[in-house]
C-alpha cells in the first residue's frame, strides 16, 4: 500500500511538471501523453514541444524551484470573466522568468487564476500551482481588508479545504471561480441581501425549457455562477432550486427580413414576472449562445446530410462538409463508405490492424448538438484518440427517412438488438456515439456514449472501452500467430508430401521405361534368336546325311570341343566343303560368324580358309580334333 500511494504520488508530481513544461491544461490530454510515454517525463515533453526547443535531461532535472507569484486586481461588481491573463495591480505584479536559451526549455510554474467574489467586490488572483490555500486567503486580507482568521474560502469542487493545502494536489483547471465567506463580521442592511446572492453563486439551477410548438420539455443544469447576458444565475432572480422557462416563435415586422429567408426569432418567457430571455436565435444552440455569450444569426443551419439519399458515399461527403462549415476542420477523421465497408475496414483485416468502430449519431432536434460536436467532438484531445484507435463513422438521424435507412442498416450488419437499443433514445438524448468492437462469431456494442457527457468522462468511456478491445485483441493476435503457425506447418508438410509424390512419380516413370526397355531389348533378343533358330533349323535340314563308317569313299572322322567343354562329333567324306562343316557347327548354335574353329596342334583357324576347299585339302583327314572359341 505505501508502495502505491508512492507511486500515485510520483505520477502527480510527473503530471504537475509536464503541464507547467507544455503549457496543457486539460488533464485528460495530458495523462493520455504520459501514458503514451510509459510516464517518461522527458520524452512527453521532447514529443509535444518542437526539436529545436527540446528539453535537455541534464537541464530538466537541475531546473530550480521558482519563487510564489501573485497577481491581483480588484474592481467593482459585476465583472465579466476574465478572458486574457491577469495583468498586474498595484498591490501586486505578476513576473515570468525569461528561458535561459532558445534551445533550452526550463520549467516554468503553472499559474492559477481565481476569480474571488466577496459581496458588492470581486478580486482576480494569480499565483503559482505549487501554493497553499493560505497563501490566497494572505492575498485577500491585503485586498479586502478582511482578516484571515474570519475568512471562510468557499466554492471548492472538493468541499472545505483546509489552509494547508497545496493547490497542485487539487488538480484544478487554470481558470477558477470562488467567493467569500464572513459570518463573523456583521453585514450592513446592503451587504445582507449580497450575501445570500454570493451562497448561491455555488448552487446548481435547474431549467425547465419547454418548447411549445414542439411540447417538448428540456432540462438543463447550470451552476450558479454561470452568466445571462451581462448577469450571473443567482443575480437574476430566478427560483432555486428549479424554474421554469418557455419557448416559443416571436413575430417580426414584414420589412425586416426577406419573406424567402428561413429565420426563426426566438422569444423565452420566464414563470417569473420580469424574467423574459429574449433574442436567442434558435432553440437548441450552444449554451454559450443560449446565455448570450456568443453572437447568434437567427437563421437556420443547412442540414448535415440530405434526405432520402440514395448514396451513402455522397450523404457521408455532404456530413463531413457541413460539419466542417459548422465546427471548423478539427473534427474526427468520418470514414466515407458504407456502413458495411467501414466494419470491414475496422472489423476483418489481420488481427493487428484492427480497431474499434465509433458510430456517430447526430440530431439537430437535440438541444445537446452543438454543445457535444464543438465541445467534445472537435476537442484535440478526443480527436486525437479517435483518430488513432477508431474507425469513426457518422450519420444523421434527424429526418425519419435517414433514421429508418440507419435501422436497416444496423438490423443488417449487427442485428436487431442494436437497431432496438437506438429507437429507445429519445431526441434530447442524442447525439450518441456507439462504439463497436467485431468478434469472432458477431459484433458487440461495447458502449453507447449519450450527448449529455463531459471530454473528460467521454475520453474516460473511450479508454475503457479501448482496453476491454486491446484484451480480446491481443487474444486474436495470439489466435491469429498460432493459426499462422498451423498453416504454415501444414503448408511445408503439403509442400514435402507433394515433393515426395513428385519423387514417386518420377522414380515410377523410371521404372516404367526400364521395363518398358527390357520388354523392347527381349523382345528384339527374342527376334534374334528366332531368327538364329530358323537359320540352324534350314543349315540343319539342309546338311548332307551322316556317312556310314565303311563304305567306299574316304571318310573323315572330326570331334570339335565347344566353350562349354561338351564334344560334337561326325564324320564327313573326305571331299566335304569346308562350309559343310562350318553349317554343320552353325547348326549346334554355334555361327561362324561368332565363332572360330580352331585345330589343336599346329594352331590353324579353319574359318579363315576358303570355305569351298574340301576336307582333304584342308588336312582335316582322316580325323581330326577341333574346338570352338568365341571371336573377340
Amino acid at each position: 500500500m505505501a508502495s502505491d500511494s508512492e507511486n500515485n504520488m510520483d505520477r502527480e508530481i510527473i503530471l504537475a511538471d509536464f503541464q507547467a513544461c507544455t503549457g496543457i491544461d486539460d488533464i485528460a490530454e495530458a495523462i493520455t501523453l504520459l501514458e503514451l510515454n510509459n510516464w517518461d517525463l522527458v520524452a512527453a515533453i521532447n514529443g509535444v514541444i518542437p526539436q529545436e526547443n527540446g528539453i535537455l535531461q541534464s537541464n530538466l532535472s537541475s531546473v530550480a524551484s521558482q519563487a510564489n507569484i501573485y497577481g491581483t486586481r480588484s474592481q467593482a461588481a459585476p465583472a465579466a470573466p476574465p478572458a486574457a491573463p491577469a495583468v498586474a495591480s498595484s498591490s501586486s505584479s505578476a513576473f515570468c522568468p525569461a528561458l535561459p536559451s532558445r534551445h533550452i526549455v526550463e520549467r516554468q510554474p503553472r499559474m492559477l487564476n481565481f476569480r474571488v467574489e466577496y459581496r458588492q467586490r470581486t478580486v482576480e488572483v494569480v499565483i503559482e500551482e505549487g501554493s497553499v490555500v493560505g497563501e490566497i486567503k494572505q492575498i485577500l486580507e491585503t485586498e479586502l481588508q478582511v482578516p484571515v482568521s474570519k475568512m471562510q474560502l468557499k466554492g471548492w469542487k472538493s468541499g472545505d479545504l483546509s489552509d494547508s493545502i497545496v493547490l497542485q494536489s487539487l488538480h484544478l483547471p487554470k481558470n477558477n471561480s470562488l467567493y467569500v465567506l464572513t459570518p463573523e463580521i456583521t453585514p450592513t442592511a446592503s451587504t445582507s441581501q449580497n450575501s445570500v446572492l454570493q451562497e448561491s453563486l455555488n448552487q446548481n439551477f435547474l431549467l425547465v425549457i419547454s418548447h411549445r410548438e414542439a411540447q417538448r420539455d428540456y432540462n438543463l443544469n447550470f451552476p450558479g455562477s454561470r452568466t445571462i447576458q451581462e448577469m450571473t444565475l443567482a443575480a437574476s432572480g430566478i427560483s432555486y432550486p428549479c424554474h421554469h422557462l418557455g419557448v416559443c416563435r416571436r413575430s417580426s415586422p414584414a420589412n425586416t427580413r426577406e419573406p424567402t429567408e428561413e429565420c426563426a426569432d426566438v422569444h423565452m418567457v420566464s414563470d417569473s414576472e420580469g424574467d423574459d430571455f429574449e433574442d436567442a436565435s434558435e432553440f437548441g444552440v450552444e449554451e454559450s449562445e443560449m446565455f448570450g455569450m456568443g453572437t447568434s444569426t437567427g437563421c437556420r443551419k443547412a442540414p448535415l446530410m440530405p434526405e432520402n439519399t440514395e448514396n451513402e458515399v455522397d450523404a457521408l461527403l455532404h456530413f463531413t462538409a457541413e460539419f466542417t462549415t459548422r465546427y471548423g476542420e478539427c473534427h474526427p477523421v468520418f470514414f466515407i463508405g458504407t456502413l458495411e465497408a467501414a466494419s470491414q475496414e475496422a472489423f476483418y483485416g489481420k488481427a493487428r490492424d484492427r480497431k474499434l468502430l465509433a458510430i456517430y449519431l447526430h440530431n439537430d432536434e437535440s438541444v445537446l448538438g452543438n454543445v457535444f460536436c464543438s465541445q467534445m467532438m472537435c476537442a484535440d484531445s478526443i480527436v486525437s484518440y479517435l483518430s488513432q484507435n477508431f474507425i469513426t463513422w457518422a450519420w444523421d438521424v434527424t429526418k425519419e427517412a435517414n433514421k429508418a435507412r440507419l435501422l436497416t442498416m444496423c438490423t443488417r450488419h449487427f442485428g436487431s438488438v442494436v437497431a432496438q437499443t437506438i429507437r429507445t433514445y429519445k431526441t434530447d438524448q442524442f447525439p450518441l456515439l456507439l462504439i463497436v468492437m467485431g468478434k469472432r462469431t458477431s459484433n458487440e456494442v461495447l458502449n453507447v456514449i449519450q450527448g449529455n457527457t463531459t471530454v473528460d468522462e467521454l475520453m474516460m468511456r473511450l479508454m475503457g472501452a479501448m482496453e476491454i478491445f486491446t484484451a480480446q485483441q491481443q487474444e486474436d493476435i495470439k489466435d491469429e500467430d498460432e493459426r499462422e503457425a498451423r498453416e504454415m506447418v501444414k503448408r511445408e508438410q503439403d509442400e514435402a508430401y507433394q515433393l515426395s509424390l513428385e519423387a514417386d512419380r518420377k522414380k515410377r516413370e523410371a521404372q516404367e521405361r526400364e521395363q518398358a526397355e527390357q520388354l523392347r531389348l527381349q523382345q528384339i533378343q527374342k527376334e534374334a534368336d528366332d531368327e538364329k533358330e530358323a537359320i540352324r533349323l534350314s543349315l540343319e535340314h539342309a546338311l548332307p546325311p551322316e556317312p556310314a563308317e565303311e563304305g567306299g569313299e574316304p571318310i573323315s572322322k572330326l570331334r570339335i570341343r565347344t566353350p562349354s567343354g561338351e564334344f560334337l562329333v561326325r564324320r564327313f567324306l573326305g571331299s566335304t566343303k569346308l562350309q559343310v562343316l562350318f553349317d554343320f557347327v552353325a547348326s549346334k548354335g554355334y555361327p561362324w560368324e561368332d565363332f572360330k574353329l580352331l585345330t589343336t596342334f599346329p594352331r590353324r583357324n579353319i574359318t579363315q580358309l576358303d570355305p569351298a576347299s574340301s576336307l582333304l585339302e584342308a588336312k582335316l583327314f582322316p580325323q581330326e580334333t577341333l574346338f570352338l572359341e568365341a571371336k573377340e
